[in-house]
Protein backbone atom coordinates (compact mmCIF):
# COMPACT_ATOMS: atom_id res chain seq x y z
CA UNK A 1 0.00 0.00 0.00
CA UNK A 2 2.02 3.42 -1.43
CA UNK A 3 2.25 6.10 1.24
CA UNK A 4 0.57 9.62 0.77
CA UNK A 5 2.08 12.53 1.69
CA UNK A 6 0.72 15.92 1.27
CA UNK A 7 2.79 19.20 1.73
CA UNK A 8 1.11 22.36 2.60
CA UNK A 9 2.59 24.92 0.64
CA UNK A 10 1.11 27.48 3.43
CA UNK A 11 3.00 26.15 6.05
CA UNK A 12 6.52 26.13 4.21
CA UNK A 13 6.19 29.78 3.57
CA UNK A 14 5.24 30.47 7.12
CA UNK A 15 8.16 28.49 8.30
CA UNK A 16 10.56 30.30 5.94
CA UNK A 17 8.64 33.81 7.01
CA UNK A 18 9.78 32.61 10.17
CA UNK A 19 13.06 31.52 10.00
CA UNK A 20 14.43 33.81 7.92
CA UNK A 21 11.73 36.50 7.86
CA UNK A 22 10.42 39.82 9.67
CA UNK A 23 10.32 37.19 12.74
CA UNK A 24 13.60 36.24 13.07
CA UNK A 25 14.84 39.86 12.58
CA UNK A 26 12.09 41.18 15.55
CA UNK A 27 13.61 38.67 17.76
CA UNK A 28 16.98 39.08 16.83
CA UNK A 29 16.88 42.99 17.49
CA UNK A 30 14.81 42.53 21.05
CA UNK A 31 17.87 40.05 21.94
CA UNK A 32 20.56 42.26 21.16
CA UNK A 33 18.71 44.78 23.27
CA UNK A 34 18.16 42.74 26.03
CA UNK A 35 21.64 41.68 26.20
CA UNK A 36 23.34 44.80 25.56
CA UNK A 37 21.02 46.28 28.67
CA UNK A 38 22.19 42.71 30.66
CA UNK A 39 25.42 43.95 29.35
CA UNK A 40 25.04 47.48 30.94
CA UNK A 41 23.45 46.17 34.25
CA UNK A 42 26.66 43.24 34.78
CA UNK A 43 28.56 44.10 37.56
CA UNK A 44 32.24 44.91 37.29
CA UNK A 45 33.57 43.31 33.64
CA UNK A 46 31.13 40.46 33.73
CA UNK A 47 29.54 42.37 31.25
CA UNK A 48 31.83 41.06 28.59
CA UNK A 49 31.35 37.71 29.05
CA UNK A 50 27.58 38.45 27.89
CA UNK A 51 26.95 36.48 24.36
CA UNK A 52 23.05 36.33 22.32
CA UNK A 53 21.64 33.74 19.67
CA UNK A 54 18.43 33.52 18.03
CA UNK A 55 18.11 29.38 17.77
CA UNK A 56 14.94 26.85 17.51
CA UNK A 57 13.49 25.95 20.53
CA UNK A 58 10.91 23.49 21.57
CA UNK A 59 7.83 25.57 20.90
CA UNK A 60 9.59 27.77 17.77
CA UNK A 61 12.20 30.17 17.55
CA UNK A 62 14.17 31.92 20.81
CA UNK A 63 16.45 34.14 22.18
CA UNK A 64 19.35 33.32 24.18
CA UNK A 65 21.41 35.83 26.03
CA UNK A 66 24.30 33.64 27.90
CA UNK A 67 26.91 34.93 30.55
CA UNK A 68 29.86 32.80 30.69
CA UNK A 69 32.13 34.49 33.25
CA UNK A 70 32.87 32.35 35.75
CA UNK A 71 31.56 34.01 38.68
CA UNK A 72 28.20 34.42 37.22
CA UNK A 73 26.32 32.31 39.84
CA UNK A 74 28.08 33.99 43.04
CA UNK A 75 26.60 37.19 41.86
CA UNK A 76 23.02 35.55 40.78
CA UNK A 77 22.81 34.30 43.55
CA UNK A 78 24.22 35.96 46.57
CA UNK A 79 27.04 34.54 48.94
CA UNK A 80 26.67 33.99 52.75
CA UNK A 81 29.51 35.23 55.23
CA UNK A 82 32.30 32.64 54.91
CA UNK A 83 35.84 32.48 55.46
CA UNK A 84 38.75 32.82 52.69
CA UNK A 85 41.92 31.33 53.59
CA UNK A 86 44.96 31.22 51.82
CA UNK A 87 45.40 28.18 49.12
CA UNK A 88 49.00 28.46 47.31
CA UNK A 89 50.88 31.13 50.10
CA UNK A 90 50.83 30.38 54.29
CA UNK A 91 49.16 33.62 54.74
CA UNK A 92 46.79 36.52 52.41
CA UNK A 93 48.63 39.93 51.82
CA UNK A 94 46.05 42.67 51.82
CA UNK A 95 46.52 46.41 50.94
CA UNK A 96 44.87 48.63 53.25
CA UNK A 97 44.92 52.30 53.35
CA UNK A 98 48.49 52.43 51.72
CA UNK A 99 49.90 49.54 54.20
CA UNK A 100 50.76 46.21 53.71
CA UNK A 101 48.59 43.95 56.02
CA UNK A 102 48.83 40.15 56.31
CA UNK A 103 46.37 37.73 57.48
CA UNK A 104 45.86 33.95 58.14
CA UNK A 105 42.19 34.04 57.14
CA UNK A 106 39.65 36.86 55.85
CA UNK A 107 35.84 36.70 57.49
CA UNK A 108 33.84 37.60 54.03
CA UNK A 109 30.95 39.52 54.86
CA UNK A 110 28.45 37.67 51.77
CA UNK A 111 27.20 39.79 49.12
CA UNK A 112 23.20 40.45 48.13
CA UNK A 113 22.20 38.35 44.79
CA UNK A 114 22.13 40.56 41.87
CA UNK A 115 19.92 39.33 39.35
CA UNK A 116 20.83 41.63 36.45
CA UNK A 117 20.28 39.15 34.03
CA UNK A 118 16.31 39.31 35.15
CA UNK A 119 16.14 42.80 35.52
CA UNK A 120 17.51 42.92 31.55
CA UNK A 121 14.65 40.68 30.57
CA UNK A 122 12.05 42.76 32.22
CA UNK A 123 13.16 46.13 31.55
CA UNK A 124 13.92 45.24 27.55
CA UNK A 125 10.20 44.21 27.17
Amino acid sequence: MPAEVTIDPGRIARTLRLRNGVVARRLAERTARTARLAEREAPGSMGRYISWKVQDGPRGLQGVIVCDHPAVRFVLDGTRPHIIRPRRAKVLRFEIGGRVVYSAYARHPGTRPNNFLARALRDGR
